[in-house]
Protein backbone atom coordinates (compact mmCIF):
# COMPACT_ATOMS: atom_id res chain seq x y z
CA UNK A 1 0.00 0.00 0.00
CA UNK A 2 2.83 2.38 0.87
CA UNK A 3 4.51 1.67 -2.47
CA UNK A 4 1.23 2.29 -4.30
CA UNK A 5 0.72 5.55 -2.45
CA UNK A 6 4.23 6.69 -3.42
CA UNK A 7 3.58 5.84 -7.07
CA UNK A 8 0.42 7.95 -7.01
CA UNK A 9 2.18 10.84 -5.22
CA UNK A 10 5.83 10.80 -6.30
CA UNK A 11 6.57 13.99 -4.35
CA UNK A 12 5.44 12.50 -1.01
CA UNK A 13 7.52 11.03 1.80
CA UNK A 14 10.61 13.07 1.03
CA UNK A 15 10.94 12.09 -2.62
CA UNK A 16 12.67 14.25 -5.24
CA UNK A 17 9.40 15.98 -6.13
CA UNK A 18 8.80 17.03 -2.54
CA UNK A 19 12.35 18.27 -2.16
CA UNK A 20 12.13 20.27 -5.38
CA UNK A 21 8.76 21.71 -4.36
CA UNK A 22 10.04 22.67 -0.93
CA UNK A 23 13.09 24.34 -2.43
CA UNK A 24 10.88 26.23 -4.86
CA UNK A 25 8.57 27.45 -2.10
CA UNK A 26 11.51 28.52 0.03
CA UNK A 27 13.01 30.48 -2.84
CA UNK A 28 9.69 32.10 -3.70
CA UNK A 29 9.11 33.26 -0.13
CA UNK A 30 12.67 34.47 0.38
CA UNK A 31 13.54 32.21 3.35
CA UNK A 32 17.22 31.41 3.69
CA UNK A 33 18.26 28.02 5.04
CA UNK A 34 21.69 26.99 6.28
CA UNK A 35 22.42 25.24 2.97
CA UNK A 36 21.46 28.37 1.00
CA UNK A 37 23.71 30.50 3.18
CA UNK A 38 26.60 28.11 2.56
CA UNK A 39 26.06 28.14 -1.20
CA UNK A 40 27.26 31.11 -3.19
CA UNK A 41 26.87 32.33 -6.73
CA UNK A 42 29.96 32.43 -8.97
CA UNK A 43 31.22 35.80 -10.14
CA UNK A 44 28.98 36.89 -13.02
CA UNK A 45 31.68 38.13 -15.38
CA UNK A 46 29.32 38.40 -18.36
CA UNK A 47 26.74 40.36 -16.37
CA UNK A 48 29.15 42.91 -14.92
CA UNK A 49 31.11 43.28 -18.17
CA UNK A 50 28.02 44.02 -20.26
CA UNK A 51 26.58 46.14 -17.47
CA UNK A 52 29.71 48.34 -17.41
CA UNK A 53 30.11 48.41 -21.19
CA UNK A 54 26.51 49.30 -21.95
CA UNK A 55 26.43 51.88 -19.19
CA UNK A 56 29.40 53.62 -20.78
CA UNK A 57 28.31 53.28 -24.39
CA UNK A 58 24.59 53.97 -23.92
CA UNK A 59 24.60 55.82 -20.56
CA UNK A 60 21.65 53.62 -19.73
CA UNK A 61 21.28 50.62 -17.40
CA UNK A 62 19.84 48.24 -19.97
CA UNK A 63 20.94 45.00 -18.22
CA UNK A 64 18.85 45.96 -15.18
CA UNK A 65 16.40 43.10 -15.74
CA UNK A 66 19.29 40.63 -16.00
CA UNK A 67 20.65 42.03 -12.73
CA UNK A 68 17.35 41.23 -11.03
CA UNK A 69 17.22 37.73 -12.48
CA UNK A 70 20.78 36.97 -11.27
CA UNK A 71 20.08 38.08 -7.71
CA UNK A 72 20.85 35.23 -5.27
CA UNK A 73 17.80 36.29 -3.27
CA UNK A 74 14.33 36.27 -4.82
CA UNK A 75 13.11 39.86 -4.98
CA UNK A 76 9.47 40.86 -4.40
CA UNK A 77 7.80 41.03 -7.79
CA UNK A 78 5.71 44.09 -6.93
CA UNK A 79 8.80 46.13 -6.00
CA UNK A 80 10.65 44.83 -9.05
CA UNK A 81 7.90 45.75 -11.51
CA UNK A 82 7.24 49.18 -10.01
CA UNK A 83 10.97 49.94 -9.96
CA UNK A 84 11.41 48.98 -13.61
CA UNK A 85 8.37 51.02 -14.71
CA UNK A 86 9.50 54.15 -12.86
CA UNK A 87 13.07 53.55 -14.06
CA UNK A 88 11.98 53.45 -17.71
CA UNK A 89 9.76 56.51 -17.34
CA UNK A 90 12.52 58.51 -15.67
CA UNK A 91 15.11 57.43 -18.22
CA UNK A 92 12.79 58.42 -21.05
CA UNK A 93 12.22 61.88 -19.57
CA UNK A 94 15.96 62.28 -19.07
CA UNK A 95 16.87 61.16 -22.58
CA UNK A 96 14.42 63.62 -24.16
CA UNK A 97 15.63 66.52 -22.02
CA UNK A 98 19.26 65.56 -22.47
CA UNK A 99 18.87 65.43 -26.26
CA UNK A 100 17.54 69.01 -26.28
CA UNK A 101 20.29 70.08 -23.88
CA UNK A 102 23.05 68.69 -26.10
CA UNK A 103 21.50 70.39 -29.11
CA UNK A 104 21.59 73.68 -27.19
CA UNK A 105 25.29 73.15 -26.47
CA UNK A 106 25.96 73.26 -30.22
CA UNK A 107 24.18 76.62 -30.31
CA UNK A 108 26.33 78.15 -27.59
CA UNK A 109 24.54 77.12 -24.40
CA UNK A 110 26.93 77.37 -21.44
CA UNK A 111 26.32 74.58 -18.98
CA UNK A 112 28.13 76.29 -16.11
CA UNK A 113 25.51 79.08 -16.10
CA UNK A 114 21.90 78.88 -15.02
CA UNK A 115 19.16 78.81 -17.66
CA UNK A 116 18.27 82.49 -17.28
CA UNK A 117 21.91 83.61 -17.29
CA UNK A 118 22.77 81.89 -20.58
CA UNK A 119 23.41 84.35 -23.44
CA UNK A 120 21.32 82.40 -25.94
CA UNK A 121 18.38 82.14 -23.51
CA UNK A 122 18.12 85.46 -21.66
CA UNK A 123 17.32 87.50 -24.79
CA UNK A 124 14.51 85.26 -26.01
CA UNK A 125 11.22 86.92 -26.90
CA UNK A 126 8.64 86.56 -25.56
CA UNK A 127 10.12 86.06 -22.09
CA UNK A 128 7.69 83.25 -21.36
CA UNK A 129 9.92 81.07 -23.56
CA UNK A 130 12.54 81.25 -20.81
CA UNK A 131 10.01 79.70 -18.43
CA UNK A 132 9.55 76.88 -20.91
CA UNK A 133 13.30 76.17 -20.99
CA UNK A 134 13.42 76.24 -17.19
CA UNK A 135 10.56 73.75 -17.13
CA UNK A 136 12.49 71.53 -19.54
CA UNK A 137 15.55 71.81 -17.30
CA UNK A 138 13.44 70.81 -14.28
CA UNK A 139 12.06 67.74 -16.08
CA UNK A 140 15.54 66.68 -17.16
CA UNK A 141 17.70 67.45 -14.13
CA UNK A 142 15.26 66.88 -11.27
CA UNK A 143 12.16 64.86 -12.11
CA UNK A 144 13.82 62.63 -14.71
CA UNK A 145 16.88 61.98 -12.57
CA UNK A 146 14.83 61.14 -9.46
CA UNK A 147 12.59 58.73 -11.38
CA UNK A 148 15.62 57.18 -13.06
CA UNK A 149 18.21 56.89 -10.30
CA UNK A 150 16.10 56.07 -7.23
CA UNK A 151 14.82 52.76 -8.74
CA UNK A 152 18.29 52.17 -10.22
CA UNK A 153 20.06 52.31 -6.85
CA UNK A 154 17.18 50.52 -5.13
CA UNK A 155 17.56 47.56 -7.49
CA UNK A 156 21.32 47.57 -7.02
CA UNK A 157 20.87 47.52 -3.25
CA UNK A 158 18.32 44.70 -3.40
CA UNK A 159 20.74 42.69 -5.52
CA UNK A 160 23.55 43.51 -3.10
CA UNK A 161 21.49 42.28 -0.13
CA UNK A 162 21.63 38.76 -1.56
CA UNK A 163 25.40 38.71 -2.18
CA UNK A 164 26.45 37.16 1.14
CA UNK A 165 27.96 33.76 1.82
CA UNK A 166 29.38 31.74 4.69
CA UNK A 167 31.93 30.09 2.41
CA UNK A 168 35.48 31.33 2.96
CA UNK A 169 36.50 30.26 -0.55
CA UNK A 170 34.19 32.82 -2.19
CA UNK A 171 35.33 35.96 -0.37
CA UNK A 172 37.76 37.07 -3.07
CA UNK A 173 37.25 38.61 -6.48
CA UNK A 174 38.72 36.86 -9.54
CA UNK A 175 41.14 38.66 -11.84
CA UNK A 176 38.55 39.82 -14.41
CA UNK A 177 36.51 41.40 -11.61
CA UNK A 178 39.48 43.47 -10.49
CA UNK A 179 39.92 44.76 -14.04
CA UNK A 180 36.28 45.84 -14.21
CA UNK A 181 36.31 47.74 -10.91
CA UNK A 182 38.02 50.82 -12.39
CA UNK A 183 35.68 51.41 -15.39
CA UNK A 184 32.67 50.54 -13.23
CA UNK A 185 33.70 52.96 -10.46
CA UNK A 186 34.48 55.62 -13.03
CA UNK A 187 31.02 55.28 -14.54
CA UNK A 188 29.33 55.66 -11.16
CA UNK A 189 31.49 58.75 -10.57
CA UNK A 190 30.10 60.23 -13.79
CA UNK A 191 26.59 59.21 -12.75
CA UNK A 192 26.91 60.87 -9.33
CA UNK A 193 28.52 64.09 -10.56
CA UNK A 194 26.66 64.68 -13.82
CA UNK A 195 23.36 63.42 -12.43
CA UNK A 196 23.74 65.46 -9.21
CA UNK A 197 22.70 62.50 -7.08
CA UNK A 198 25.40 62.53 -4.41
CA UNK A 199 22.87 62.36 -1.56
CA UNK A 200 21.20 59.29 -3.08
CA UNK A 201 24.58 57.67 -3.74
CA UNK A 202 26.01 58.29 -0.27
CA UNK A 203 22.78 57.05 1.34
CA UNK A 204 22.99 53.83 -0.71
CA UNK A 205 26.69 53.42 0.09
CA UNK A 206 26.15 53.72 3.85
CA UNK A 207 23.15 51.40 3.66
CA UNK A 208 25.40 48.83 1.97
CA UNK A 209 28.08 49.37 4.61
CA UNK A 210 25.55 48.95 7.43
CA UNK A 211 24.27 45.74 5.82
CA UNK A 212 27.84 44.38 5.57
CA UNK A 213 28.46 45.05 9.27
CA UNK A 214 25.10 43.53 10.20
CA UNK A 215 25.69 40.36 8.19
CA UNK A 216 29.20 40.06 9.59
CA UNK A 217 27.69 39.46 13.02
CA UNK A 218 25.92 36.45 11.51
CA UNK A 219 29.21 35.14 10.10
CA UNK A 220 28.09 35.99 6.56
CA UNK A 221 30.46 37.80 4.21
CA UNK A 222 30.30 39.33 0.76
CA UNK A 223 30.75 36.98 -2.19
CA UNK A 224 32.64 38.00 -5.33
CA UNK A 225 29.66 39.87 -6.82
CA UNK A 226 29.03 41.80 -3.62
CA UNK A 227 32.73 42.63 -3.30
CA UNK A 228 32.76 43.90 -6.88
CA UNK A 229 29.78 46.19 -6.35
CA UNK A 230 31.02 47.46 -2.98
CA UNK A 231 34.53 48.06 -4.37
CA UNK A 232 33.06 49.99 -7.31
CA UNK A 233 31.09 52.22 -4.94
CA UNK A 234 34.13 52.75 -2.72
CA UNK A 235 36.22 53.81 -5.71
CA UNK A 236 33.38 56.12 -6.80
CA UNK A 237 33.35 57.82 -3.40
CA UNK A 238 37.11 58.35 -3.61
CA UNK A 239 36.86 59.81 -7.13
CA UNK A 240 34.05 62.17 -6.11
CA UNK A 241 36.12 63.38 -3.13
CA UNK A 242 39.13 64.05 -5.38
CA UNK A 243 36.91 65.82 -7.96
CA UNK A 244 35.39 68.11 -5.33
CA UNK A 245 38.78 68.86 -3.74
CA UNK A 246 40.23 69.78 -7.15
CA UNK A 247 37.46 72.28 -7.95
CA UNK A 248 36.85 73.46 -4.39
CA UNK A 249 37.98 77.06 -4.97
CA UNK A 250 36.48 77.59 -8.43
CA UNK A 251 34.42 80.82 -8.08
CA UNK A 252 32.22 80.29 -11.15
CA UNK A 253 31.26 76.73 -10.26
CA UNK A 254 30.74 77.79 -6.66
CA UNK A 255 28.14 80.24 -7.91
CA UNK A 256 26.51 77.56 -10.05
CA UNK A 257 26.34 75.08 -7.11
CA UNK A 258 25.85 77.26 -4.01
CA UNK A 259 24.46 74.61 -1.67
CA UNK A 260 26.17 72.85 1.23
CA UNK A 261 26.87 69.82 -0.96
CA UNK A 262 29.22 71.05 -3.68
CA UNK A 263 29.61 68.50 -6.50
CA UNK A 264 30.22 70.20 -9.89
CA UNK A 265 29.04 68.55 -13.09
CA UNK A 266 31.68 67.43 -15.63
CA UNK A 267 29.76 69.16 -18.44
CA UNK A 268 29.81 72.43 -16.49
CA UNK A 269 33.57 72.07 -16.09
CA UNK A 270 33.90 71.32 -19.80
CA UNK A 271 31.97 74.37 -21.03
CA UNK A 272 33.78 76.63 -18.52
CA UNK A 273 37.40 75.51 -18.81
CA UNK A 274 37.73 73.45 -22.01
CA UNK A 275 35.35 74.58 -24.73
CA UNK A 276 35.82 78.27 -23.86
CA UNK A 277 39.50 78.00 -24.84
CA UNK A 278 38.54 76.98 -28.39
Amino acid sequence: MEAARRRQHPGAAGGPGAQLGASFLQARHGSVSADEAARTAPFHLDLWFYFTLQNWVLDFGRPIAMLIERSPRTLPRSITYVSIIIFIMGASIHLVGDSVNHRLLFSGYQHHLSVRENPIIKNLKPETLIDSFELLYYYDEYLGHCMWYIPFFLILFMYFSGCFTASKAERWMPGPALLLVVPSGLYYWYLVTEGQIFILFIFTFFAMLALVLHQKRKRLFLDSNGLFLFSSFTLTLLLVALWVAWLWNDPVLRKKYPGVIYVPEPWAFYTLHVSSRH
